[in-house]
């Protein structure tokens, strides 16, 4: 059974920072590409990065500068360090392993910044 589980989500100040942590298990987590996506209220999903099998990396023009995608493949997990949040990086956020055309999903992490 595949499981993503995301954790970190939390309510933060603009200007701070958060990490996300997403665990995968029933994968063979280093063949997978990662990736981070985000929903607001009202919204569509989108993406903010992704990270390949091979480590290369790719983030939303919106985020660029400011947030980081990572990989442990020792450990399953994908991260994603998120600085100098702002009020418009408020949604949930979900992790997402693709290869090929199989793609699993996440439950999701709530990310809320406000003052």
């Amino acid at each position: 059974q595949v499981q993503l589980v995301e954790s970190g989500g939390d309510l933060v100040q603009p200007g701070g920072s958060l990490t996300l942590s997403c665990a995968a298990s029933g994968i063979i987590f280093s063949r997978y590409t990662m990736a981070w996506y985000r929903q607001a209220p009202g919204k569509q999903r989108e993406l903010v990065a992704v990270i390949t099998s091979g480590g290369s990396t790719n983030h939303a023009d919106s985020v660029q500068g400011r947030f980081t995608i990572s990989r442990d493949n020792a450990k399953s997990t994908v991260y994603l360090q998120m600085n100098s949040l702002k009020p418009d990086d408020t949604a949930v956020y979900y992790c997402n392993a693709q290869l090929r055309l199989i793609y699993y999903w996440g439950q999701g992490t709530q990310v809320t910044v406000s003052s």
